[in-house]
């Protein structure tokens, strides 16, 4: 395949040439190296980048899949210019086993639009206690995460912490004490990042704080990197994006506070922050009417990050790049987030100059729950690839 009139993040003509799935050349008058029937797109002067990866996002297969299943996930993903998603394991049943887990990579695999590593619960069926599981995982496991919940007990959490060091296994905190949540969320997000950060540092476990909110979460985060602890963090859209003036949707952690969103953008500007993840948490209409947290995510992260990171605070576009692409990809060990010669043909085309508004009812998503319809945004996708096939176009 080869893409020829994009632009890259500095405006100047790029060509991208794919063969066999991986980027061959990089350049400018690359048509000698297209065999006679090579597939040619032509981005008609479009901003092209390393496909995005998203290290939070939940897919809802098996057993809520009137919420979202593989295929409609799949092809949220390739809207939103994504070719790499991994998986949240509260589904029903929870997935607690390799063999749950390599099922659901299957069936992805098979759709085709979207790779995925789906990860596994950090206690047996979130009982909360239960850690014998991770001891019999399989070397391909590499992620585990209690994700919605949080482990409650210090002495269950230590012990999965130690595990993961001699399995060289990641584990993904959603932090919440759930005893403080429902009086005071900000302190339960607090309280929990200082416990995981200092077990990572003790144990030397790779860790990685999920959808991090508070200005409270960042300076402990930044305080246990300096300290050497193998932490990494990510943030989210609707995080960046709202305060609690300004939305009151639900979501879990909740929209913060003006000074909280302050934070986060600071801590991307220092690089305290590794990663932008979506959160794609899709629920049917009437589970928000029953108070579900959560909304869709994968179809506009990148317009609402462009929008507020690069147009509004000034950030520039590679930044945003390192945080939605390259270095997501570098946390999951993928060959991918980067356009560069040896590396995956994953890009996506983007327009970064003309405004476009979000229509809940032109999602791809089986879900529509999100509080950005109607919002103006810049940086549409308009086609993505993985491998060097299309696996979006816009209409």
């Amino acid at each position: 395949m080869l893409l020829t009139n994009a632009v890259n993040t500095e405006g100047r003509p790029l060509e991208i040439y794919v063969k066999d799935g991986k980027i061959a050349a990089v350049g400018q008058d690359l048509s000698a190296l297209a065999a006679e029937n090579e597939t040619v797109v032509d981005a008609g002067g479009l901003t092209v980048l390393p496909a995005f990866v998203d290290l939070h996002c939940h897919w809802r297969t098996p057993g809520f899949e009137y919420k979202e299943d593989i295929e409609t996930g799949s092809r949220a993903a390739a809207a939103g210019g994504y070719t790499f998603v991994n998986l949240m394991p509260n589904t029903k049943p929870v997935c607690s086993s390799a063999a749950q887990a390599m099922m659901v990579e299957q069936k992805a695999a098979e759709v085709g639009l979207c790779d995925v590593n789906q990860t596994v619960s950090i206690t047996e069926n979130f009982d909360g206690v239960s850690i014998d599981h991770l001891k019999t995982l399989p070397a391909g496991v590499k992620f585990i995460t209690e994700d919605g919940h949080g482990v409650q007990d210090n002495a269950t959490m230590a012990k999965a912490f130690a595990i993961c060091t001699q399995k060289d296994i990641t584990v993904m905190s959603h932090a919440e004490d759930m005893e403080i949540s429902p009086w005071d969320y900000r302190l339960a997000e607090d309280i929990e990042t200082v416990r995981n950060c200092w077990l990572s540092e003790y144990y030397q476990t790779k860790l990685h704080m999920c959808h991090v909110s508070t200005r409270g979460a960042i300076e402990a985060i930044q305080m246990a990197k300096l300290r050497g602890a193998p932490v990494t963090c990510e943030v989210t859209p609707h995080h960046l994006w709202f305060n609690n003036e300004t939305c009151d949707y639900r979501v879990n952690p909740p929209i913060r506070t003006a000074d909280d969103v302050e934070a986060l953008v600071e801590g991307i500007r220092t690089g305290i922050v590794d990663a932008i993840a979506t959160d794609h948490a899709p629920h049917s209409e009437e589970d928000k009417l029953k108070g579900m947290a959560g909304m869709v995510g994968s179809e506009t992260a990148f317009g609402v990050c462009y929008t507020k990171l690069c147009k509004q605070e000034g950030l520039p576009l590679e930044l945003l790049v390192h945080l939605m692409s390259t270095r997501p990809a570098e946390i999951l060990g993928l060959a991918k987030g980067q356009l560069e010669p040896g590396y995956d043909g994953d890009f996506v085309l983007v327009d970064l100059e003309h405004p476009y508004t979000v229509d809940k009812d032109k999602l791809h998503s089986k879900s529509h729950n999100t509080p950005f319809d109607g919002a103006e945004l810049y940086g549409k996708v308009y086609a993505t690839v993985k491998g060097g096939q299309l696996t979006y176009q816009a209409e």
